[in-house]
């Protein structure tokens, strides 16, 4: 089986391409090459594995040579985040809408070549739901529930979804959309999403450092471990057509959580030192660019595959810490 990472080196794919490496299986079938397409290349230890190829550029410029590329699965998380959206709008149609497009095509090519279509994931996002006037904005929104996004990210999700659709139902590929929650904790450095402080308040104070809180404690939102969020992604792949149930995008499960309820959460696990390193300062444009997001979600169709979200928010700050026993300096505020 020869898959496809599209955004391979970036946190989430990295994360299901060692899931996928270490299981070695997708589908029933055993996985023989792994390629990785992002910007930067993969980490060490994904190259080191001699089923791993990486490939550097960007996707608008790799579409065309994969045309001719047999791949049996696609992952397909590259994509420009929601601050980036906001700040350069051309940045995001050429990173969302015009390589999403030049991907797709790429496997309707190929699939017009008497191949069968392409089995491939497309990670969505929560960010396609939105309050409109038109409409009331539920307190959780549901599979079901009519997608009016307010950002550019949100529109660009929303457009693809639709394309994935459409190109399921002509036969060009074998397609699914699963709207991914707010992943955290993310290691590393904060990125250019809206939703970087979800992970911020909770990765920098066990590293000892002070974080900034943009929004208010009762700011409330639908969020999901890494693990929770690759398992998701793969369990949507190895669904049948029938189990998946119809070609519109799905809610993989999220903890609908507050901010507060994330804070007392970082206090029962590492204590009030590390909690008091967090402060409140509002970000007018951040706030204004969460106050536009759902405030809960479900997944009645998730649940039906037998995905689930964490039972409470501190078991996904433990899962961080399990994750980042290696590196003792994202843990040194718990050690001073």
């Amino acid at each position: 089986m020869k898959l496809l990472i599209t955004g391979g080196a970036g946190f989430v794919g990295a994360r299901l391409a060692r899931t996928l490496l270490a299981q070695g299986k997708l589908a029933g079938r055993p996985i023989e090459q792994l390629v990785l397409a992002d910007q930067v290349a993969a980490p060490a230890d994904l190259l080191a594995d001699a089923r791993v190829q990486s490939r550097v550029s960007p996707l608008l410029a790799a579409c065309e040579g994969l045309r001719d590329e047999t791949f049996d699965g696609v992952f397909h998380l590259a994509s420009a985040v929601s601050g980036e959206c906001e700040a350069d709008f051309d940045l995001g149609l050429r990173s969302n809408l015009d390589s999403t497009r030049a991907l797709l095509d790429a496997l309707r090519h190929r699939q017009g070549k008497g191949s069968a279509p392409t089995r491939l994931v497309f990670s969505s996002s929560i960010a396609v739901f939105g309050p409109d006037p038109a409409y009331a904005f539920p307190a959780q929104v549901a599979d079901n529930t009519l997608p009016t996004p307010q950002t550019s990210y949100g529109t660009h999700k929303l457009i693809c979804e639709q394309l994935v659709a459409d190109y399921t139902r002509k036969g060009y590929i074998d397609g699914r959309a699963a709207r991914l929650m707010t992943v955290t904790v993310r290691p590393g450095r904060p990125n250019g999403a809206a939703s970087s402080f979800f992970s911020g308040i909770i990765r920098e104070p066990l590293a000892g450092v002070e974080s900034v809180c943009p929004v208010s404690p009762d700011v409330a939102h639908p969020v999901s471990s890494p693990q929770r969020t690759v398992q998701g992604l793969i369990t949507v792949f190895e669904a049948s057509r029938e189990a998946f149930v119809g070609r519109t995008a799905l809610n993989l499960p999220g903890l609908n959580v507050t901010v507060q309820q994330m804070l007392d959460a970082l206090l029962a696990v590492a204590g009030p030192k590390v909690r008091a390193l967090v402060r409140f300062e509002r970000d007018e444009r951040i706030a204004a660019i969460v106050a536009n997001w759902p405030r809960g979600a479900t997944a009645q169709r998730a649940a039906a595959l037998g995905l689930q979200p964490e039972a409470n928010f501190e078991d996904i700050i433990r899962q961080y810490i399990a994750d980042s026993a290696a590196t003792p300096a994202a843990l040194q505020g718990m050690n001073t």
